[in-house]
């Protein structure tokens, strides 16, 4: 619990105050998990990275922000790994592609969705936080990018990665290393607790339904799933939370058609009952509502 709540508070206060701040990069620590063989999950500030390390090179999914890299890359290394050959950027969102320019520029390919390129290329606003990110200079922008999936064989796996539309924003991915049983699931889920979702940049709550979806088909009981923020989950964990977003989708649709607003949706407590649950994280249920309601 108190891990699930460090992780949710530095990714809002990633948000909402400028990271490069002086003195905020140098407490973070940077923690790195064994997932699976050579696979692990690094956590700092921001989403949560994937790492996957072997004969072929270093893999890396996502990259939290740019005063972080220096020490994510010792970390890398102090299990093994190698300046990354390869980075996927899950989506377009700082605390997932700010180290891009500094990893690019030493040589990382990166690779993405087309959408991300295109928020990196000619930078965004993200409303309800108030950020605004300008342009991402060339080094860090995707140098591949795909519109639906793509295959890695690396490292003695098939790592594929793929794409859904319209959920989380228009442009994100989830990876699933089809040996190893493993998946990062990016910002599809949010392990415990009600998730942001981009609506402003393509994303909807159906969406997110429809993508973790994906995720549990491909998924057994067996596998380790990386969420975008929170800790290690599984299948059980995952079928949880998509409970929650399907219940919240059908009581918000309800409300909607019916010609309520976000915030009288809000004030009647439509999920009153989840709170206890799901609304340790980021947002109460009032103020998530508010903020997912154009994309329910």
């Amino acid at each position: 619990m108190i891990l699930r709540i460090l992780s949710v508070v530095l990714f809002l206060v990633a948000g909402l105050a400028p990271f490069a701040a002086a003195g905020h990069h140098e407490e973070v620590k940077i923690a790195v998990n064994r997932v699976s063989d050579g696979i692990y999950m690094v956590t700092g500030k921001g989403g949560n990275i994937g790492l996957f390390i072997g004969e072929d090179g270093t893999f890396l999914i996502d990259d939290q922000f740019a005063p972080l890299t220096e020490k994510i890359l010792a970390a890398i290394k102090s299990v093994g790994g190698e300046h990354p050959r390869f980075l996927i950027n899950t989506h377009y969102h700082g605390d997932h592609t700010g180290g891009n320019e500094k990893l690019g520029k030493k040589g990382t390919l990166i690779f993405s969705h087309h959408n991300v390129r295109e928020r990196l290329e000619n930078g965004s606003y993200i409303a309800p936080f108030k950020m605004k990110r300008p342009p991402v200079g060339k080094e860090g922008l995707p140098v591949v990018t795909c519109s639906k999936k793509v295959k890695f064989h690396f490292n003695g796996d098939t790592v594929h990665v793929k794409h859904v539309p319209h959920a989380h924003t228009d442009g994100d991915s989830f990876i699933f290393f089809e040996k190893a049983n493993v998946i990062h699931a990016g910002d599809f889920v949010f392990n415990g607790f009600y998730p942001f979702i981009d609506v402003h940049h393509g994303g909807s709550l159906k969406g997110m339904i429809r993508a973790v979806d994906k995720i549990l088909r491909m998924s057994d009981e067996q596998t380790k799933i990386i969420p975008g923020h929170g800790p290690l989950a599984d299948k059980k964990q995952v079928a949880e939370y998509r409970a929650m977003l399907a219940t919240a989708y059908e009581r918000l649709r309800k409300l909607k058609a019916e010609g309520k607003s976000a915030q009288e949706a809000a004030a009647a407590g439509a999920l009153d009952d989840l709170e206890a649950t799901w609304g340790d994280g980021i947002f109460k249920g009032p103020r998530w509502i508010e903020i997912i309601w154009a994309g329910v």
